[in-house]
C-alpha cells in the first residue's frame, strides 16, 4: 500500500502585508488551523483630512487579536534579519506588503516565503495588476500563489484560480472578489504545502506585461482616445484614482461611464447631449456617457442629480478640456 501524502497540519506564520487586500488573507488564516505568530506592515501612514497617523488594515486585524506587529521601514538591515530569524518560523505569508524582501529574507523561514499575487501568472507582475488587467480589456483575471524569488513576481507557481472580469466590474469591485479568492487559494495551498511546492511551475516570461505601480495622472481623460478605451479607463480607476477631466475651471471626476457605440463630427470632448440619462462626450472614436460624476467640493452622483443644480454648465458645445 502506497503511504499517503504528508500533510502539514499546523504552520508557523509570519503574515506580510497592508492594505484591505492583505487583510481579508489575514482574517482567513487566523480562522484556520494555522498560527499566525508574526504580522509584518508598512509603517503608520497619514490619512484623512486631518492627515493623522493611521494603522494599516493589517496592522487593526492583528492588534485585535492580539499578534505582534512589526514596522520597519525596510528589510534590508542586520537588525530586521536577525528580528526575523528569532521568530523562527515555517513559512512567511506575503500580500501587497508594499516592501521589497531581499534574498536572505526570503531564504528564513524553512518554507519560504509566498506571495498571494491578484493576476493569473504571468500575465500582470507588477504593483497594479487588477487596474492594468481592466484598462487591457481582459476577460479573466485571478490569483496565484506564488513562491518568491529574487525577481519581481518571477517565482515559480504553486497554484492559481481563475476569475471572470465582467464588462460591468470596476477595479474595485474585482479587488474584493479578488481578495476572497486570495484567501480561499492560500488556504488551498496551506492545505499540504510540501507536495504543493514539490509541484511548482516555472513561468513563461516571454507572456509577462508589467502592470506599473498607479499614479493620479494616469486617470486624467484623454478625449482623443476611444470612448471603448476611455470606458475602461473609468472603471479601472475606480475607486482610486478615479478618472478625470477639467470643464471650465472645474476638475470633474468620472465615476461611471458607457461607451455609446455611435459616431459623432465634433471635436473629442465636445458635450453634445446633456440628460437626465447622462453627458455624451464626443471622442476620437465613438461617443463616452457619463453616468456618475463628482464636482469639487461636493459627492459623487448620477448625472441626473448633478444636472438639476448645474444645468447649465453642461451646456451643449461646451468642451472639457485635454492634453
Amino acid at each position: 500500500m502506497n503511504p499517503s501524502k504528508p500533510k502539514v497540519c499546523s504552520l508557523r506564520i509570519i503574515f506580510s502585508g497592508t492594505p484591505d487586500f492583505a487583510a481579508v488573507s489575514l482574517a482567513a488564516l487566523l480562522d484556520s488551523p494555522h498560527q499566525v505568530i508574526a504580522v509584518y506592515t508598512q509603517p503608520d501612514r497619514p490619512a484623512g483630512r486631518g492627515r493623522q497617523l493611521t494603522a494599516s488594515p493589517v496592522k487593526q486585524l492583528a492588534l485585535q487579536h492580539h499578534i505582534p506587529v512589526y514596522q520597519p521601514s525596510s528589510l534590508k538591515n542586520s537588525e530586521a534579519v536577525a528580528q526575523l530569524k528569532a521568530l523562527d518560523a515555517d513559512l512567511m505569508v506575503v500580500a501587497a506588503y508594499g516592501i521589497i524582501l531581499p534574498p536572505i529574507v526570503l531564504e528564513i523561514p524553512k518554507y519560504g516565503c509566498i506571495n498571494i499575487h491578484a493576476s493569473l501568472l504571468p500575465r500582470w507582475r507588477g504593483a497594479a495588476p487588477i487596474q492594468h488587467a481592466i484598462l487591457a480589456g481582459d476577460i479573466h483575471s485571478g490569483i496565484t500563489i506564488m513562491q518568491m524569488d529574487a525577481g519581481l513576481d518571477t517565482g515559480d507557481i504553486l497554484l492559481k484560480a481563475p476569475c471572470d472580469i465582467t464588462p460591468e466590474d470596476t477595479g474595485s469591485s474585482l479587488h474584493d472578489r479578488l481578495a476572497k479568492l486570495g484567501a480561499q487559494t492560500l488556504l488551498s495551498a496551506l492545505a499540504d504545502l510540501p507536495s504543493t511546492q514539490a509541484q511548482a511551475q516555472k513561468q513563461d516570461d516571454s507572456q509577462a506585461c508589467y502592470a506599473s505601480k498607479l499614479e493620479k495622472q494616469q486617470a486624467r481623460i484623454d478625449w482623443s482616445l476611444e470612448a471603448q478605451q476611455l470606458s475602461r479607463q473609468v472603471r479601472a480607476f475606480n475607486a482610486w484614482p478615479v478618472a478625470f477631466s477639467e470643464l471650465g475651471d472645474q476638475r470633474v471626476r468620472i465615476w461611471q461611464a458607457q461607451a455609446l457605440d455611435e459616431s459623432s463630427s465634433e471635436e473629442p470632448g465636445t458635450i453634445i447631449k446633456a440628460t437626465a440619462a447622462g453627458i455624451d462626450v464626443a471622442c476620437g472614436k465613438g461617443i463616452l456617457r457619463l453616468l456618475k460624476i463628482q464636482l469639487p467640493g461636493a459627492k459623487a452622483l448620477a448625472v441626473g442629480e448633478v444636472l438639476k443644480a448645474k444645468i447649465d454648465y453642461f451646456c451643449l458645445g461646451t468642451q472639457f478640456t485635454f492634453a
